[in-house]
């Protein structure tokens, strides 16, 4: 099953995606006499893994705007340095264990919309990179690898920004130089884990400027995404809705006027567009 939200006559909802376009869950629940919550978040909270939508007309995609598919993850966690190629290309090693961060829900833009990149005071050397997302199902804690694809409710496409500036000033800075506003975003699509037999057969594509800055196949990252389940399970609880963005096989050095984006074939495409950001206050009184 393919999930999306999606905002149409200026209301957002949530909708499986069907050949035809995509079946918003009210039209399901009036078909269907069914109570499926209109929100994404709380489909995966309550591990609805089914929802039939024979017999539902569903909305052009033309006629839709994918929208983030939900705006506040309980947490975000990154994973850096996951592929070889990425440590080779900022000149950095592997840790032997994951070089997991978290992100905050400020960071991030809605998928197909604007990056817009800080001033160059605060940065002026920011990549983008295209990552597999796995989304977790359910409140877990010290979850066996070999049962963590139980822990799972989907994958989805991720694009993760990082100010290497500010990174190679200290390695220290490294959730700073990646919590810039605008420095991530996912889906539109989740895919439960049932479309994706094999994880290790996806290959993770960053796109810049039309064409293709690095792939990779997920069976080549250092820390697999089951083992990253089960190995972060191990120190705190895992929810449903967490969204775990599992590495990328090299950055794109982005400026203002690009365009960027991470495909993953089965999964999904999440872009954007690259804007030149202003120092503007807000909030205080001048």
């Amino acid at each position: 099953m393919r999930l999306m939200t999606f905002r149409y006559a200026r209301q957002d909802h949530a909708g499986v995606l069907t050949p035809e376009g995509i079946a918003p869950v009210l039209e399901i629940n009036t078909k269907y006499d069914l109570r499926i919550p209109n929100s994404l978040l709380e489909i995966i909270r309550e591990d609805i893994r089914e929802i039939p939508t024979a017999g539902v007309r569903p909305i052009r995609l033309s006629e839709i705007e994918p929208r983030l598919p939900y705006a506040v993850p309980p947490k975000i966690w990154c994973i850096g340095l996951n592929y070889k190629s990425h440590a080779e290309d900022i000149a950095a090693v592997q840790p032997e264990e994951p070089g997991s961060f978290m992100k905050p829900a400020s960071c991030m833009f809605q998928p197909g919309g604007k990056i817009y990149l800080p001033p160059p005071e605060v940065s002026d050397d920011v990549d983008a990179e295209g990552e597999l997302g796995v989304i977790i199902g359910r409140s877990c804690r010290f979850v066996p690898v070999e049962r963590a694809r139980e822990v799972i409710y989907g994958f989805t496409t991720t694009l993760d920004l990082t100010a290497l500036d500010v990174l190679r000033k200290n390695p220290r800075y490294l959730t700073r130089s990646k919590s810039i506003d605008t420095f991530f975003s996912f889906g539109p699509v989740i895919v439960t884990a049932d479309e994706v037999p094999d994880i290790d057969a996806l290959e993770v594509i960053t796109e810049h400027n039309g064409g293709i800055c690095s792939r990779d196949f997920v069976g080549n990252m250092k820390h697999r995404p089951l083992n990253l389940v089960s190995f972060h399970s191990d120190f705190f609880t895992l929810h449903a809705g967490d969204i775990i963005s599992t590495g990328c096989p090299k950055g794109a050095r982005i400026k203002a006027g690009d365009t960027v984006g991470a495909r993953i074939e089965g999964v999904g495409t999440v872009g954007a567009t690259v804007h030149q950001g202003e120092r503007k206050p807000f909030g205080f009184t001048a």
